[in-house]
């Protein structure tokens, strides 16, 4: 589970920002009416669902962009060269980018029963700085640091606890390419390879594309699935996958644009083959004959079932791309229907901010600032806002900020016309 996550130094993210998905300290009625939206853990209470709201190019989707990117950094820097450069851009103005100013990744989450924090933070072409820390007493306690700034010898720029076995063996054998995390769970030492094993396993960046997964949660789940499809309206009676003997492309990607992942998933070596109930006996090829909602929807679908059996967290850029708010309503409800399944994602769907449906806590903000930069902050921080007041109206009203601001007026328009 994850408990918080902070930013600092990415895309449109300038000053460090801070998702928590530890739930704030409310008693409210509508608060107690919603108490499936959060999972309890020891003597805290953890948010299921997170929404993000923002205007345009506020940097909704450049939290979803760093939060992948610094996944992506724990899963693949064993494997970089030295002529790598990261994959990302840091905040473009105020010189951050010319002055090597890092960026800086912090998550606190939990494995089994303890409690860990890892950091880490780099530059364009090297990693700076990297610890981790654990609860396995209740207590606070280091695994390891590291500091590049410290010196040449890697004695000065790591320091270890006992936690770790030959620690210096797996120092020497890291670049500054490479995450510490990284290269000791690939030498086989039991901590990192539990925290890998968490950011591989249990934190999901997309909707699962990846054809021998797909066919596998396909297999495992065949019945789940329809059931799901049903649930949301849809008169599908059958669904049949067909593998074709030529291997195909196999990858795993965001749902960005449905046209683009259409052509993805048609080069790729199954099909699915729907029936409905208007005549059983007809078939529909999924990714050309149905529906742009109902091919979301199977995929999507696929991903969250096995997200919610097994307790995972999924981050997702627009949760509501080419989806009835019912349907979004829909998969927010197995989250919170779950033991302690979680989701970060980004919406512009209003109907949602309604205090019937989410806790202030589960709301948060995304502006751009006068510098440029995006600020991110939850409706819980308005402390002002009480639970009887229309959330979506204060919203579009601007109240809280992150919406656009648009002159529209007749005179405006005209001119655009003319």
């Amino acid at each position: 589970m994850i408990l918080e996550i902070r930013l600092s130094n990415f895309f449109s993210i300038k000053d460090e920002i801070v998702l928590d998905m530890r739930a704030g300290n409310s008693k409210t009625q509508k608060v107690q009416n919603l108490q499936n939206n959060t999972f309890s853990y020891k003597d805290m209470q953890i948010l299921k669902s997170v929404a993000i709201y923002g205007a345009n190019a506020s940097g909704k989707s450049n939290i979803i962009k760093a939060i992948r990117c610094c996944i992506s950094l724990i899963l693949q820097s064993h494997t970089y060269n030295e002529n790598i450069r990261f994959d990302y851009t840091p905040f473009k103005f105020e010189g951050y980018l010319h002055i090597n100013k890092p960026s800086s990744f912090y998550i606190r989450f939990v494995i089994g029963e303890v409690e860990y924090e890892y950091s880490f933070s780099f530059s364009l072409v090297q990693i700076i700085s990297e610890s981790l820390y654990y609860y396995p007493n209740g207590r606070r306690a280091k695994i390891f640091t590291r500091n590049e700034y410290a010196g040449k010898d890697k004695s000065k720029i790591y320091s270890f606890s006992s936690a770790i076995r030959k620690p210096m063996d797996i120092a020497e054998n890291t670049s500054t390419k490479t995450l510490y995390v990284s290269r000791a769970s690939q030498m086989d030492r039991e901590i990192p390879k539990e925290v890998f094993k968490f950011f591989n396993e249990k934190f999901v960046l997309g909707y699962y594309l990846d054809a021998p997964l797909v066919e596998l949660l396909y297999r495992e789940n065949r019945e789940t699935l329809l059931k799901a499809l049903q649930i949301a309206d849809s008169d599908i009676v059958s669904v049949e996958m067909l593998k074709e003997k030529k291997p195909g492309k196999t990858f795993t990607v965001n749902v960005e644009a449905n046209k683009a992942i259409m052509q993805d998933i048609q080069q790729t070596y199954l099909t699915f083959l729907t029936y409905h109930k208007a005549n059983p006996d007809f078939a529909f090829d999924m990714a050309t004959e149905e529906s742009s909602g109902t091919f979301m929807l199977f995929y999507i679908m696929l991903t969250v079932i096995d997200v919610v059996k097994n307790n995972k967290t999924l981050i997702i850029d627009e949760l509501d791309i080419s989806l009835h708010t019912k349907i979004v309503e829909y998969i927010l409800s197995l989250f919170h229907a779950s033991d302690a399944a979680q989701i970060i994602y980004t919406t512009h769907n209003t109907n949602l901010l309604n205090l019937n449906k989410l806790r202030k806590d589960q709301i948060y903000f995304v502006n751009k600032k006068d510098d440029a930069s995006s600020d991110l902050y939850s409706l819980f921080d308005y402390k002002d806002f009480r639970d009887t007041m229309d959330v979506e109206k204060a919203y579009l009203q601007g109240r809280f900020d992150a919406i656009p601001y648009i002159d529209d007026s007749l005179n405006n328009l005209k001119s655009l016309i003319k």
